[in-house]
């Protein structure tokens, strides 16, 4: 199993309409991989919205990860905070969030398939991740990591170089939850 090269992390606050309307809008624009955050809501809310956003991917053979609290209810696809623990029962698919050559490496030693580094550009939703890193950055960082998604102020004019540079895609959140329309922008640059 891999992610779709454009990944959307959702964020409740940052929409000026529902979640799950904003989803199955960035769904009909092409999006084929959701990663579920809002890790403040109770289990059963995100368990609801989980089921939400599944029934909205599979009809298109998409992919729904889910954030933080890895492997419970046997969730297929996770995605780990940079400090958090490798769940004991590994998923079928599994991410970390880097920001940084060691956490790179602890994802690739730990057996990670994927994982996002950031910031790559300055973005409001992020602050305090460090300086950012720039195309450059990433491309001295990623090499000997696991498939690893660009993430932090990415902008469609931004991924060519990016991928040019070894991402194997990018991870999107405030401009899809502000605009799910912009996924098409996106995706016409991924080929």
């Amino acid at each position: 199993m891999t992610p779709p090269p454009l990944l959307v992390l959702t964020d409740r606050s940052q929409c000026s309409r529902p979640l799950r309307d904003v989803v199955a809008a960035a769904v009909d624009a092409g999006a084929r991989g959701v990663v579920l955050r809002e890790k403040d809501l109770p289990d059963d809310e995100r368990t609801r919205l989980a089921d939400d956003f599944l029934a909205l991917l599979e009809p298109v053979d998409g992919l729904l990860i889910r954030a933080g609290r890895a492997g419970a209810g046997g969730d297929d696809a996770v995605h780990l905070a940079s400090q958090e623990p490798f769940p004991p029962r590994r998923p079928a698919l599994v991410g970390r969030s880097c920001h940084s050559a060691a956490e790179l490496a602890r994802a690739r030693d730990e057996g990670c398939d994927y994982a996002f580094l950031s910031p790559i550009f300055s973005t409001p939703s992020k602050p305090g991740y460090g300086p950012v890193l720039g195309v450059e950055g990433f491309a001295r960082l990623v090499a000997g990591a696991p498939p690893t998604w660009a993430l932090g102020g990415v902008r469609p004019e931004h991924v060519p170089a990016l991928t040019a540079t070894g991402a194997a895609g990018v991870a999107v959140m405030g401009p899809v939850m502000r605009d799910p329309g912009l996924v098409s922008n996106y995706l016409s640059v991924l080929g």
